[in-house]
């Protein structure tokens, strides 16, 4: 079958647009239920099983992941976290959230997931996945009849998918975002101030934990990755570059923000990535239009401060996909009417605890005094009231955001 323009067209229930974590996770669940559905992504196969992204699960998101058959590697593999530690005025502060809560991180970077994924789908289920895809295009995702357009990588010929939903799951900087109009959607928009600079070591981590320290000079963030490999952040200036940034200064400047009383020194070691993270956010409400349902980063960006992106690009995914599936299956349109909603509950819990982290983690840095002393209230209201830290440690670990 063709259109009039000769185009090649495929009817399947549901496109995907973008194979990271929301879509590939969308995709599992929808084959599961017997929903047939093809993704697309621009990139390579290699290239989004390397991509270097987030590596904190919150273990809500890996419960879910396990009940639905996805989460093996991650619960056979991943360390897990129960604290971290303030440093700030020279002093360490270890914060223990499992002992708060009764629940932990999953350290998981973003690569290994998304391998995890896209085995699963393509490689044992059996799944359409088409890699490498060119000028993605939606068409008529107003009406009954949607359709999303591609040029094949290796024909260099149109190709077109008709459907009866896209899921939007490409990405901040994805075509399915262009394709909200303007005068049906609202976006929101917030901008921290500040950059991070964003590294990865070839070096051991040298705490047990992750690291959050305030420092006149900036906040310094150490993520531990892998017995090998560890993720440092610095504050920077919005809009720097990395080639301000020689190894020798950045080191520099990591001895110095982390430096405490007591503590080791830093185990340095090559600097394999060094990127500049602005701090900024949005959120489009309503998440939805017409047969288009936005999913993770293509919806809402939260800055990294709080580890939330990857944590809510995969409650979208489990929402759309259990919506999907109950009206494909059963003629039941409620999750999909109600989709929207549900999501931007937990998407406004999360932009606003980055928010209130992000002015405790800047405020000493900031050049202003008010900011400054407000940090040090915040922080001594949660070093020293148990209630106060236990909201916070629950705030961190994403429990109880959907109300």
């Amino acid at each position: 079958m063709t259109t009039p323009s000769s185009v090649p067209v495929q009817h399947v229930p549901v496109v995907i647009v973008g194979a990271g974590p929301a879509g590939l996770t969308v995709a599992n669940l929808l084959r599961a239920a017997s929903v047939d559905c093809v993704v697309l992504e621009i990139e390579s196969r290699e290239f989004i099983e390397q991509r270097p992204r987030a590596g904190f699960l919150e273990e809500w998101a890996v419960r879910a992941l396990e009940r639905c058959g996805l989460a093996d590697r991650i619960v056979e593999r991943a360390p897990t976290h129960t604290e971290f530690e303030f440093r700030f005025e020279r002093t360490r502060q270890r914060f223990p959230y499992t002992e708060l809560t009764g629940h932990h991180h999953y350290v998981y970077p973003q690569p290994l997931l998304v391998t995890d994924l896209v085995r699963e789908y393509a490689d044992v289920r059996g799944g359409d996945i088409r890699f490498g895809v060119r000028d993605v295009e939606l068409h008529g995702i107003d009406g009954d009849e949607p359709a999303v357009s591609y040029t094949d990588p290796e024909t260099g010929e149109r190709r077109r998918l008709r459907c009866e939903f896209v899921a939007g799951c490409d990405g901040a900087r994805g075509v399915t975002r262009t394709a909200m109009p303007d005068a049906s959607t609202t976006v929101a928009r917030h901008d921290h101030g500040v950059g991070w600079l964003a590294l990865l070591a070839e070096a051991p981590p040298s705490s047990d934990c992750v690291i959050l320290s305030m420092h006149p000079r900036g906040f310094a963030g150490h993520m531990p990755r892998s017995p090998e490999i560890t993720r440092y952040y610095l504050e920077c200036p919005p809009g720097d570059v990395p080639e301000n940034w020689p190894d020798d200064r950045v080191w520099s400047e990591l001895h110095t923000r982390l430096a405490v009383d007591g503590a080791p020194p830093l185990t340095e070691g090559r600097l394999v990535e060094k990127r500049v993270l602005d701090m900024h956010g949005y959120v489009t409400e309503p998440m939805a239009y017409g047969r288009l349902y936005l999913v993770g980063d293509a919806a809402h960006l939260v800055a990294p401060i709080a580890a939330k992106g990857m944590n809510l690009a995969l409650h979208d995914a489990l929402l759309l996909a259990d919506a999907l599936a109950a009206y494909c299956g059963k003629g039941d349109d409620s999750g999909l009417r109600d989709y929207s909603g549900a999501c931007l509950r937990r998407v406004w819990h999360y932009q606003e605890f980055s928010q209130w982290l992000s002015e405790l983690l800047h405020g000493p840095s900031s050049g202003d005094p008010f900011r400054a002393g407000a940090a040090s209230a915040r922080m001594r209201r949660i070093l020293g009231s148990p209630a106060a830290a236990t909201c916070f440690a629950e705030l961190y670990l994403g429990k109880g955001t959907d109300h």
